[in-house]
């Protein structure tokens, strides 16, 4: 199998940055509890003071439904992923008051339009953030809050505990059609981004 041809598709839909000292850590919306986890990790490690978790629920499903194994490990009634990824972030020992309100995105764009909202209401300058999402998602996610904080540095840090990795997409059917159904996504979805900005410098 060419490597070379795997190298250069793992490289840009999988980023990934060691953590580092940041302004926030941003959580686009999701029903894995893992997401929540490993952005509670680094707050207790001191890699920064805020976590803003966002989203109301799918915008293909109409509501927020958490998985099995997230039930069980997090039991309870959740209206939208922002109470969830709120409550896996207090069991995991991240008080309330370093936790962000976002609770109305309903796909990655919007979290990113909604979170600097919640930042610029604050007046919090974001000069470095950290990114916690699936690994797969990652260049999609990277790519949104780059456009929304364009004087940001952004450090992906994605969940360890995934299915799908840099490391083994290649290897099954369904990894291949996650890595190449983010590309397609980045490229419908930026094309129409790039239509709207054109025809407001117009």
């Amino acid at each position: 199998m060419n490597q070379g041809f795997l190298r250069q598709i793992t490289e840009f839909v999988f980023p990934q940055h060691k953590a580092e000292r940041a302004d926030i850590i941003f959580i686009p919306g999701s029903n894995l509890p893992q997401l929540a986890e490993e952005a509670a990790g680094l707050y207790r490690q001191g890699m920064a003071p805020y976590i803003l978790p966002s989203g109301r629920y799918s915008i293909v499903t109409g509501r927020f439904e958490p998985g099995k194994e997230a039930k069980e490990k997090y039991p309870g009634e959740y209206e939208t992923e922002w109470e969830f990824l709120f409550q896996v972030l207090r069991k995991n020992q991240v008080p309330k008051e370093a936790v962000l309100r976002e609770d109305q995105a309903t796909y990655t764009y919007q979290n990113a339009i909604y979170s600097r909202k919640v930042t610029d209401s604050m007046g919090l300058k974001i000069e470095k953030a950290i990114l916690c999402c699936k690994p797969y998602h990652g260049r999609r996610s990277l790519l949104y809050y780059q456009l929304l904080y364009p004087d940001t540095e952004f450090l992906v840090c994605p969940i360890k505990d995934s299915p799908v990795t840099r490391d083994n997409w290649y290897l099954t059917k369904e990894g291949t059609n996650m890595v190449f159904g983010e590309i397609e996504r980045i490229g419908l979805q930026f094309y129409d981004i790039l239509d709207e900005m054109r025809e407001q410098e117009r």
